[in-house]
């Protein structure tokens, strides 16, 4: 190097990119998103999807978090906060899609999809929330990919694939106890 040019570790300093990694903070902070998205939607499993949900938020964003705005905590919780509204937006709109569909005629047999399907697993689907059907319906029955079923239930990635896995347990959980009876 020149002497002019100063060296890449007092460029680093003098432009703050000395501090801690995100995973680093992710790890320190990680419980306190959790805690404090348990408080605000009083269930730990949509707390689970928005806290994955927000530290993925966060994790795109990281390279724009400037400490002299703000605590990291702070920061992490306004991201927590805002998906978790994002969230009940999304649960609102799904609520009123639900009951404009159930004013609707039933679906008659010949169009029913799952018509073909074993009793148990009919009556199992039938017992499934609207939101765990959705979930089954656009990955499983649509096959769409976990970014293209996201989009469509307005919901993140991740969130979407941790709803999957427990819709498809439910079902699962569902069938066997109908085998056993």
């Amino acid at each position: 190097m020149n002497a002019v040019t100063p060296s890449w570790s007092v460029t680093r300093r003098r432009l703050g990119a000395d501090r801690r990694s995100f995973a680093s903070v992710a790890e320190e902070h990680l419980d306190d998103v959790y805690r404090f998205l348990v408080y605000l939607t009083k269930d730990v499993h949509t707390a689970d999807d928005l806290t994955s949900e927000t530290f993925a938020r966060a994790l795109t964003s990281w390279h724009r978090f400037d400490e002299r705005r703000g605590s990291v905590r702070t920061w992490l919780c306004q991201i927590a906060r805002s998906t978790a509204l994002d969230h009940f937006r999304s649960e609102e709109r799904r609520r009123k899609r639900e009951r404009a569909y159930a004013t609707t005629e039933p679906v008659s047999e010949q169009r029913d999809p799952f018509a073909a399907l074993s009793p148990a697993l009919h009556r199992a689907l039938g017992e499934l929330s609207a939101a765990d059907r959705e979930v089954i319906a656009l990955r499983v029955i649509l096959e769409l990919d976990g970014e293209a079923a996201a989009r469509v239930m307005g919901i993140g990635r991740t969130a979407c694939a941790m709803r999957l896995g427990r819709a498809l347990k439910k079902l699962e959980e569902k069938v066997e106890i109908d085998a056993l009876v």
